[in-house]
């Protein structure tokens, strides 16, 4: 029984950058001799074990044979006799395909296991499928774009390009279950430059299968005053490659990537301009985030961010009821770190244009001062105030609810026009 620690650790080591977390592979072993050494097991489709210490997983090695579509369709195979060769030529790329002995405590030991040559493609930044069992997996298409926002050096090799698109043709990336895309993308996104990502999943034809919405925006007519890129889509991958340089969470990262959807569907009578853009993002948003099962907090975001964009970039025209009632939409008076990140992609679709990257926003700077004003006002205060003097009066609970709400909002015009005339 030999035991190797596989894939992502040995790439990273020889990277030189942080090794996360290690994935052991055991050579020589039954389930029964695991347990029998205080393994438990945890695996469904095959022998997985958590050791008896540290918990990690341990899986036995395998191999595995195509049955069905998608990413389940697969029968694993395992046995004492597989050999670390056989477990590593079922792997994605031949970057993840090597391997070292582990010494029971943890140390490695020996040289490294490299049957299908991961350390030249390692040192040539080239992304390279290890047999043709690629094909048979389409998760691997949304790894190797995934892959390329954590490595934008790399590049992916043109026979591996070749069986990314084949996959698309023949439909086997359609079985692409929506969990299992969104974990990727949504992984994509929080890598240092995510627009090789979705460069990568165009090149293969991907994009337009997984994400329709966003593989429309190429090619979108522009105003050339205004949009100096070549298209939409240059503008999104920009914006997104700006959130992510500024280390902004995945919410602010999709609200970027989507908060200009609706440009794709711009009636021919008004372009080049995109009047009501906004709208249409958000419609076209909300299906897309039901049919990958965003999360919540990453949907009301993009939403937010979809529907008020245009109004957060005018803000500098706007006077102070224009700003309590834009606080009021976007519920920014509850939810004051939800509109902060609201602004951190609004700041991003600014700078994610051609020689705009240090651009000056003050818009942000005034919402933020308006803000903070807004919410300076008691609203209990002067809700009891009203009722107070609604009672006095006799009049009915509707009428002075309105009154309450009529009273607040114009406390909180005041407030602001204060502030703003003090900045």
């Amino acid at each position: 029984m030999k035991i190797y620690v596989v894939g992502g650790a040995i790439r990273d080591e020889m990277l030189g950058l942080p090794v996360r977390d290690r994935d052991y592979v055991v050579v020589g072993a039954t389930p029964e001799q695991m347990a029998a050494q205080g393994y438990r097991p945890v695996g469904k489709d095959f022998p997985v074990f958590l050791h008896p210490q540290t918990q990690e997983e341990y899986a036995l090695a395998r191999t595995e044979r195509k049955t069905a579509a998608g990413y389940h369709g697969f029968q694993f195979f395992y046995a004492p006799d597989v050999t670390l060769e056989e477990d590593l030529a079922r792997r994605d790329l031949t970057i993840n395909a090597m391997a070292r002995e582990v010494q029971p405590g943890g140390v490695l030991t020996g040289p490294i296991v490299d049957p299908y040559g991961g350390a030249n493609d390692l040192r040539a930044r080239v992304f390279r499928h290890v047999s043709d069992a690629f094909l048979e997996d389409p998760v691997r298409i949304l790894r190797v774009a995934r892959f390329a926002a954590r490595f934008a050096d790399f590049t992916v090799a043109p026979e591996t390009l070749a069986l990314m698109r084949a996959m698309v043709s023949s439909g086997e990336a359609d079985a692409l279950v929506p969990e299992r895309v969104w974990q990727e993308v949504s992984r994509g996104l929080m890598e240092a430059k995510p627009s090789r990502m979705f460069e990568v999943l165009r090149e293969c034809g991907a994009l337009a299968r997984v994400l329709p919405e966003v593989d429309a925006l190429w090619g979108v007519p522009q105003r050339a005053d205004y949009h100096p890129e070549v298209d939409t889509g240059v503008h999104v991958m920009m914006v997104i490659d700006h959130a992510a340089a500024q280390g902004y969470a995945l919410p602010v990262r999709f609200a970027a990537l989507t908060h200009d959807l609706g440009k794709a569907t711009t009636p021919e009578d008004v372009l080049p301009r995109h009047i009501g853009h906004e709208g249409r993002s958000v419609d076209l948003l909300k299906p897309l985030c039901e049919r990958l099962r965003v999360p919540n907090d990453c949907r009301d975001l993009a939403v937010l961010v979809a529907r008020e964009h245009g109004n957060v970039h005018r803000v500098m025209d706007m006077g102070a009821a224009a700003l309590v009632r834009l606080f009021e939409r976007s519920d920014a008076l509850r939810k004051p770190a939800r509109f902060a990140e609201a602004l951190q992609a609004c700041e991003s679709d600014l700078r994610g244009r051609l020689n705009w990257e240090n651009a000056p926003y003050p818009q942000a700077e005034r919402l933020r001062v308006a803000l903070v004003a807004a919410r300076g006002v008691d609203a209990g205060k002067i809700a009891g105030e009203v009722t107070a003097a609604g009672q006095a009066n006799g009049k009915s609970g509707t009428s002075v609810a309105e009154k309450i709400k009529d009273a607040v909002h114009r406390a909180r015009v005041d407030a602001v026009e204060g502030a703003l005339a003090a900045a």
